[in-house]
C-alpha cells in the first residue's frame, strides 16, 4: 500500500510541474545575430576608419582606428599615442598602451547642428570628430 501511495505522489508531482519547452529557433537566430552585430559609430558608418578630432581650441589630432581593435592618434605636434578600442553603443571607448592604462570611454552622438561630439569623460570638454579617407602615403 506505501508503494502505491508513493507512486500516486509522484504521478501527481509529475502532472504539476512545468514542461520545459525547446526555444523558438527563429527567435534564438535573432538574439545571436543582435548579439554579433557591429556596433555602429555616431556618424552610422563602422566604428573603424580615419578620423580628424577637432579641440575647441582648434588643435587637430588625427586618429586611424583599425578594425582589428587598435588605434594610432597623430597629434598636431607630430607626437603618436597608441592602444585599443572598443565601440559600444553611445560610447567610444579606449585604452592607452601606457603602463597601468584603464578603458576610458567617451559618450559620442551626432548633436543638435548635426555635428559629431565625443566627450571627454573626465573634464566634460567636447571634440568634433569627422570621418576623413584615408591618404595614400
Amino acid at each position: 500500500m506505501k508503494k502505491i501511495i508513493a507512486l500516486a505522489v509522484l504521478a501527481a508531482v509529475s502532472a504539476c510541474s512545468e514542461t520545459e519547452t525547446a526555444p523558438d529557433a527563429a527567435a534564438t537566430e535573432e538574439v545571436a545575430a543582435a548579439e554579433t552585430a557591429e556596433v555602429m559609430a555616431a556618424d552610422g558608418g563602422p566604428a573603424y576608419g580615419n578620423f580628424r578630432v577637432t579641440r575647441a581650441d582648434g588643435t587637430v589630432i588625427m586618429e586611424d582606428v583599425r578594425e582589428d581593435g587598435t588605434w594610432t592618434a597623430t597629434m598636431a605636434d607630430g607626437t603618436t599615442e597608441t592602444g585599443t578600442w572598443v565601440q559600444k553603443p553611445g560610447e567610444y571607448c579606449t585604452t592607452d598602451d601606457k603602463e597601468g592604462a584603464v578603458e576610458k570611454c567617451h559618450p559620442e552622438k551626432i548633436d543638435e547642428n548635426g555635428v559629431w561630439v565625443s566627450t571627454d569623460p573626465d573634464d566634460g570638454t567636447t571634440v568634433t570628430v569627422e570621418r576623413i579617407e584615408a591618404t595614400a602615403e
